[in-house]
């Protein structure tokens, strides 16, 4: 695989900072998009794609958003309270990133399968709740529920698999429990995979992980291997 980090031109909806790995020519799954945490950026979770889905066509934007020194995807009032207008801005502006990314990169709109760890988890079942067009499937990580009233949705047809755990003191299991029903309630096919440790990955979901990301034998190539995009910074 040959990565390309890219700064889309300015003032286009591709100017973030991201990565985009193209895929393997036997791939026949979609694309990964891959969405880091609370100060962390686009390469963060590279090496969790690669090893979900071996061969796989991986795009990894960063979040715009400054805490400090700290990137997000969307602003919060405090620890767990989140700015719920400036969450549904971002998750529009992602939308539109992916938008045009599908257009660059010749992959099919709204095709792309989320894993997001934390604040990427909260933006990847946000873009889910606000624009379910954008996104296919999701796989969210230490997550929480990114909406105190969860909008109104229509989630039939897409699979989420979360995996949080049971001592989590930022996503403890009542917001889990909430998280879950947000999603399942509008139509989404929920499973929960619930660990004993805290706010982390655990190395026991990555099986399943790994089978959620599998291709169906029948499913087409969403990113043809000769895609390529721009280089830069």
């Amino acid at each position: 695989m040959t990565e390309r980090q890219v700064a889309g031109p300015a003032g286009a909806t591709l100017a973030r900072p991201h990565v985009w790995v193209p895929g393997d020519p036997d791939w026949h799954g979609p694309v990964v998009l891959l969405l880091h945490g609370t100060g962390g950026n686009e390469r963060d979770l590279l090496p969790l794609g690669r090893e979900l889905a071996p061969g796989a066509p991986l795009l990894a934007p960063r979040g715009t958003v400054l805490e400090g020194t700290m990137t997000r995807f969307f602003r919060r009032l405090r620890e767990g309270v989140f700015d719920e207008a400036d969450l549904t801005e971002r998750a529009t502006e992602l939308a539109g990133f992916l938008a045009a990314a599908a257009e660059e990169y010749g992959f099919i709109r709204g095709s792309v399968v989320a894993v997001g760890f934390s604040n990427g988890a909260n933006i990847g079942s946000a873009l889910l709740l606000t624009h379910p067009e954008a996104i296919g499937d999701a796989i969210l990580i230490a997550a929480m529920p990114p909406f105190g009233v969860a909008p109104a949705a229509d989630l039939t047809g897409h699979r989420v698999l979360i995996s949080n755990g049971r001592r989590d003191p930022m996503a403890p299991q009542a917001l889990t429990s909430r998280l879950v029903d947000d999603l399942s309630s509008r139509g989404a096919a929920v499973d929960l995979l619930l660990h004993p440790g805290g706010h982390q990955l655990a190395a026991d979901h990555l099986p399943a992980m790994r089978a959620f990301l599998k291709p169906a034998p029948s499913t087409a190539p969403t990113a043809p291997p000769e895609q390529t995009g721009p280089g830069g910074g």
